[in-house]
């Protein structure tokens, strides 16, 4: 073995320098709702193994003069560091720096100051009111967008500005003609009842002394557009749109004014004639109001507003971005369909809208109306169900005109387009992408093209869907936070992007929406009413499995703390519903979801016994939830849960295990969940279970054999038992149901089904189909643990556990991840029967390496590291021939492949049946074990040629 690190020749580069301060989990800072915000830092240096002694933090006075400061604290902390001075109130605004020492004695000099600015935290602090337009409106359909406005004067001196705003819909501000700030769909969807957000925004550059004007545009959004299934249901949060704003003007002589919402304040409608988030949006440029939200604006046509009323007490400040245009994406080719409609590719499966270019005559309607997929040739809108997805602009004429929508959003790659004047070029339009402006935080790259494609599915699949909260799909009549999806997919999601604070506020929601028996929904918010508040296991569980990786991710306990209580609840909930019993087999479960031997109109329908996964993942959280409490020192709590834990895995075993260690159901997710979870008491059950989930595996012919449940488990459970082979098939193989199948069909995101297409190009016939799905995708997640190896040994990654396991044919693999410390990675690479390793480690961290093949393992400091081991090449394997068995035809990945490639051409019917593995034929040569085939002996003699040809 070698091991080379490099030596920095320049002595300045060891010493420290701080980088990144923040406040929370904020990346914007204006108008946070925190009193006692805490403080994380990166630390850079070259020097190997550094790591932090002390550091002090000094706060400025207010105009940054005097100030305080902590002095120096010996601690090695600097991730989410409690804050160390006063309390913060409404409106302060704190600057602070740090530096830090290190266990070397090397020192840094101060950091560049961090800036925070609290919003508003009382009630006492709004004047302001909701408005409403005074109009009728038929509620049964979307109405026309209200415009409201106001004038005011500033006098001279304002050396500031706020705008404190929110909306009961969705909201665009502007201020003397000017845009206010690029959020897009504020306020977003949030548990309105409960918790309405509102943004704050430095509104200093916009005002001038003088007459000035403040206006906004709402729209239905979430709050009263369709929400739900078959449809959806209208004016679910209530009937009203209505504006709450606050402008703080500050003066040099310390005065302040404000101008708020209130009757004073006048309201029309303008171009867009309605919007809504499932049908999209109508807009006529002819009814324009140019400069209507500037000053001196009077064309007669405005009335008044009134009063609406609400609770002050939900109003919160963001935890989490706003959503944004994120990103542009033009078409790649435009085409006639069969049919003779005109069709745009932009390439990639997305989310949000498009954005026009057109000349034409006043009155020109242009429809666009959007897909995710064609089927045979023409736009394939079946799956979006009762969702219309289509845009509307009609033309003001005299030149050239720009336009894309407001208040609505649709997942798509390809749009229809109709009443285009003249010629469609290219150029003419563009796609805009929207999402949560969260930031990208890890990657992964190997050597196979497949796989990297795979893994770029899942990142657009993670950013259509993470669009001010975590939906299922974007596209169709639906597009609700389902609590299972986002618990199966938060570790990958975490990888991906600094998450913490958008997946704490959805945290916020699920707390609020929870029952007072403890019940979570199975979607947050809840639009489903009493229907959701049904029990559901796996789906329910994100109250507890969701924080817990946020924990492990981020290092917070402060979600564990804000959690716990509904933790507790669900918790509490599933032991009085289970009794002294403790299994939970009763009640209707949606279990393994979508197994691929369900059909397509039953979903539900798992080889997986519902009884199994739910009692599997009840003890599951208890587990977890004692953990919790022992990681925030709940001493009787932990004892509490801890014990549920063991009562409830011992009636698991009792009930559903055998002593030899087969698991009822005997199915994959069945294995998977009682060996990932430890519910197996023995290491000889455990063996036993192992094997078992191998033969499942391979008698699947290394296809997909999970749902919901058991997909984001299956190779880590495999791992477990040392099946890494195994593992690797599933990841690898491209037959469907697998993960690399949609990649062949030419996916660019993760589908909702495993053959959500079917390979004649025609779309499942299911009633639920998506092609924009991300819980599937959760396997990234072991991409980046196993396959480059980079995981966290500790809370936060404050140690990296760095063990990456080669294999599937790869040559190479590396996964890079900004931990709350900097940036760590992982990259191996095969050469010459030599695997080397290239490890960084961050600052303030430790790692332990695991070499492949059970080498030793290094316990290392911070820096750049590398190994390099012999790697023997495997021996060749032997030459398959009719007397090999069935069994090692299907371990061969590329004899198999070329295979099922002679067995589509001799007989397609029976392609489909190969599926189900060789089962009880498995140890049966070849030659016997394909006695079904129709006319076998003209098959068996190709097969026979082809095996030999192919090891030559």
């Amino acid at each position: 073995m070698t091991v080379s690190e490099p030596t920095p020749t320049d002595t300045t580069a060891h010493l420290p320098t701080i980088s990144d301060l923040r406040f929370e989990h904020h990346r914007e800072t204006l108008g946070i709702g925190e009193t006692a915000p805490r403080l994380s830092w990166i630390t850079g240096t070259a020097a190997l193994g550094w790591r932090q002694a002390a550091y002090e933090i000094e706060r400025s006075g207010q105009g940054g003069e005097g100030g305080e400061t902590t002095g120096r604290v010996a601690s090695a902390e600097s991730v989410l560091v409690p804050w160390p001075f006063a309390p913060l109130t409404s409106r302060e605004r704190a600057m602070v720096r740090v530096r830090v020492w290190g266990e070397d004695g090397s020192a840094s000099e101060w950091s560049e100051p961090a800036t925070a600015e609290v919003g508003l935290l009382t009630l006492e602090d709004w004047t302001a009111r909701f408005v409403a337009p005074i109009r009728d409106e038929d509620l049964s359909k979307p109405q026309p967008a209200p415009l409201l406005r106001r004038e005011f004067d500033v006098k001279a001196g304002m050396v500031r500005a706020r705008l404190y705003v929110t909306a009961q819909g969705v909201y665009e501000a502007g201020l003397n003609g000017e845009r206010v700030g690029d959020h897009v769909l504020a306020p977003g969807w949030t548990s309105y009842d409960h918790r309405l957000r509102y943004q704050t925004f430095d509104v200093t550059g916009l005002l001038r002394e003088g007459r000035n004007a403040i206006g906004a545009t709402l729209g239905d959004g979430w709050f009263r557009g369709k929400l739900g299934f078959g449809g959806g249901r209208r004016n679910l949060y209530g009937t009203q749109l209505a504006l709450l704003a606050q402008l703080e003007i500050g003066y040099a002589d310390g005065t302040t004014e404000r101008v708020v919402t209130d009757e004073s304040w006048r309201s029309s409608t303008g171009p867009i004639l309605g919007s809504d988030i499932y049908d999209g949006e109508t807009y006529d440029a002819r009814l324009e109001r140019e400069g209507w939200s500037s000053p001196g604006y009077d064309d007669g046509e405005w009335s008044g507003v009134k009063a609406v009323e609400r609770d002050f007490d939900t109003l919160v400040a963001p935890l989490g971005p706003p959503v944004r245009r994120i990103q542009t994406v033009a078409p790649v080719s435009i085409f006639p369909s069969p049919s003779g409609k005109t069709l745009v590719d932009f390439g990639q499966n997305l989310v949000g809208w498009v954005r026009l270019t057109v000349r034409g005559e006043a009155g020109q309607t242009v429809t666009l109306r959007h897909a995710e997929v064609l089927e045979h040739g023409e736009l394939g809108t079946r799956p979006l169900r009762h969702a219309a997805a289509t845009d509307r602009y009609t033309l003001r004429g005299g030149g050239e005109e720009t336009w894309e929508p407001r208040f609505t959003f649709h997942g798509f790659r390809y749009a229809e387009v109709e009443g285009w004047p003249g010629e469609l070029k290219p150029e003419d339009l563009v796609a805009v992408v929207l999402h949560s402006d969260m930031e990208r935080t890890g990657t992964f790259e190997c050597s196979d093209p497949l796989l990297n494609q795979l893994h770029q599915n899942v990142v657009w699949g993670m950013r259509g869907n993470f669009l001010d909260l975590p939906t299922d799909c974007p596209q169709r009549d639906e597009r609700l936070g389902w609590t299972g999806d986002i618990q199966v997919f938060a570790p990958t999601a975490s990888f991906l992007y600094d998450v913490s604070g958008f997946l704490s506020s959805w945290l916020a929601d699920l707390a609020a929406e929870q029952t007072a028996d403890g019940v979570v929904p199975f979607v947050v918010p809840n639009t489903q009413g009493e229907m959701a508040l049904t029990p559901m296991t796996a789906w329910g569980d994100a109250a507890v499995i969701v924080p817990w990786v946020l924990y492990q991710r981020f290092g917070d306990t402060g979600i564990l703390e804000r959690q716990f209580g509904s933790m507790k609840g669900w918790l509490d909930h599933l032991g009085r519903l289970t009794g002294e019993r403790r299994l939970w087999d009763k009640g209707f479960q949606f279990g393994d979801w979508l197994d691929p031997s369900a059909p397509p109109e039953r979903p539900g329908a798992a080889k997986t016994q519902p009884g199994v996964v739910a009692t599997a993942y009840f003890a599951r959280s208890a587990e977890l939830v004692g953990k919790v409490a022992g990681v925030l020192g709940r001493a009787e709590d932990e004892a509490k849960y801890l014990s549920l834990a063991a009562e409830v895995r011992n009636a698991f075993q009792r009930e559903y295990v055998t002593p030899n260690g087969r698991v009822i159901s005997d199915a994959t997710t069945a294995y998977a969940l009682a060996l990932q979870f430890g519910l197996l008491p023995t290491e000889e059950q455990r063996r036993h279970a192992g094997e078992r989930l191998a033969a499942l595996a391979r008698d699947s012919r290394y296809r997909v054999s999970t749902g919901f449940v058991g997909t984001p488990l299956i190779c880590d459970a495999l791992c477990s038992v040392g099946a890494y082979d195994a593992a690797y098939r599933l990841l690898t193989e491209r037959e469907c149901p697998s993960w690399l199948y949609p990649v062949t069909m030419g996916a660019t995101t993760i589908w909702e089904r495993w053959d959500s297409m079917l390979p004649d190009g025609s779309i499942n016939p299911g009633e639920m189909t998506s092609f924009n799905h991300y819980a599937l995708g959760a396997v990234a997640d072991w991409m980046h643990r196993t396959v480059a190896g980079l995981a966290p040994a500790e809370p936060g990654y404050r140690r990296l556990d760095i063990r990456p396991v080669p294999g599937g044919g790869l040559t190479h693999a590396r996964a890079r991840h900004r931990t709350p410390y900097g940036w760590a990675e992982s990259g191996w690479r095969i050469e010459d029967e030599q695997f080397t390793l290239e490890v960084t480690v961050p600052a303030n961290t430790t790692a332990r390496v695991s070499l492949p093949g059970g080498g030793e393992t290094h316990e290392v400091g911070s820096g750049p590291h590398r190994w390099s081991v012999p790697l023997p090449a495997q021996a060749p394997r032997p030459p398959l021939t009719l007397d090999s068995t069935m069994n090692e035809l299907v371990d061969d990945p590329e004899a198999y492949r070329l295979f099922m490639r002679l067995v589509r051409d001799h007989a397609p019917d029976v392609a489909d049946h190969m599926a189900t593995g060789p089962g009880g034929a498995g140890d049966r040569p070849i030659r016997r074990g394909l006695f079904m085939m129709p006319r076998v002996d003209e098959f068996l003699p190709r097969l026979e040629a082809a095996l030999a040809d192919l090891r030559g």
